[in-house]
């Protein structure tokens, strides 16, 4: 799990959530839903209204939660992110392991797991840096190009910009033979929230925007499908603070422990 192949795997995820609700938002409009179905005061706005306000709910936020899956990468995020870039969580490569992460700042403390560093080192260098590193925290700055790399996804105002769709489509973008159009499914439940799904279907395509029913209308849940591969992004915990908690200087060790392990495996 290389620096840069962590990285570039982030922002794709948040870029994939951006998009399907920047999707959802510059469709045309649809009819509104049944005023008896359990859709409170989204009952008397069209899946279009819906799908706008939800989308600047998000461009609103000041700090979430993100969690990122999809069919065709075992990479997943759970971050809570703000827009200083600060942030808390983790970021996954299944078999090839779970880094923990904390950024304060210009500040970054990542924490390998075990199935980090045997992915990373060879045999029983991999194995002794497991045991070496067991609970400890990798520190240092953004000046370090590891370390900025991987806290790329903690940047939710870029991911508030990807997710504004453009006024006007790319020079030399094919246009669309037909407007695709968005609808409303059934109102169900998202984690103890009753949300209201906005369906658009286009090109073979399902994406689908769950939006919370009561009290301000946050989107909840994206979910994506094509040519049987799918893509899930979940957003919650929208304008809780991220956490100010670091990890104690004990719990610590300077950045260069694993880039001098990395160059030495390099160089046998």
């Amino acid at each position: 799990m290389t620096s840069r192949r962590r990285a570039a795997t982030a922002t794709a995820a948040l870029t994939c959530g951006a998009a399907l609700i920047a999707g959802a938002a510059s469709t045309g409009a649809a009819a509104a839903g049944d005023p008896d179905g359990g859709e409170g005061d989204l009952a008397n706005k069209s899946a279009q209204q819906i799908s706008d306000d939800s989308l600047h709910q998000l461009v609103a936020a000041k700090s979430l939660r993100l969690r990122t899956q999809t069919s065709t990468d075992p990479t997943k995020l759970d971050l809570t992110l703000d827009r200083a870039g600060n942030c808390t969580g983790a970021i996954s490569k299944g078999s090839l392991g779970r880094v923990e992460l904390v950024k304060r700042g210009n500040q970054v403390w990542m924490k390998p797991d075990a199935a980090f560093w045997k992915s990373q080192l060879p045999g029983a260098e991999g194995r002794d840096a497991a045991a070496k590193y067991k609970n400890t925290f990798l520190h240092g700055t953004t000046k370090n190009a590891f370390l900025a790399n991987l806290s790329t996804a903690c940047d939710l105002t870029a991911f508030q910009k990807t997710a504004i769709p453009p006024e006007n489509p790319p020079s030399g973008a094919p246009s669309p033979s037909v407007t695709p159009t968005l609808t409303k499914g059934r109102p169900t439940t998202h984690e103890g929230t009753r949300v209201l799904p906005v369906i658009k279907k286009a090109q073979g395509a399902t994406q689908t925007l769950y939006v919370a029913i009561k009290g301000k209308h946050y989107p909840v849940k994206l979910t994506a499908e094509v040519d049987h591969q799918t893509g899930t992004i979940l957003l919650s915990n929208y304008d809780t603070p991220v956490s100010t908690k670091t990890p104690a200087p004990a719990n610590t060790a300077d950045i260069s422990a694993l880039e001098d392990r990395l160059q030495g495996s390099q160089r046998a």
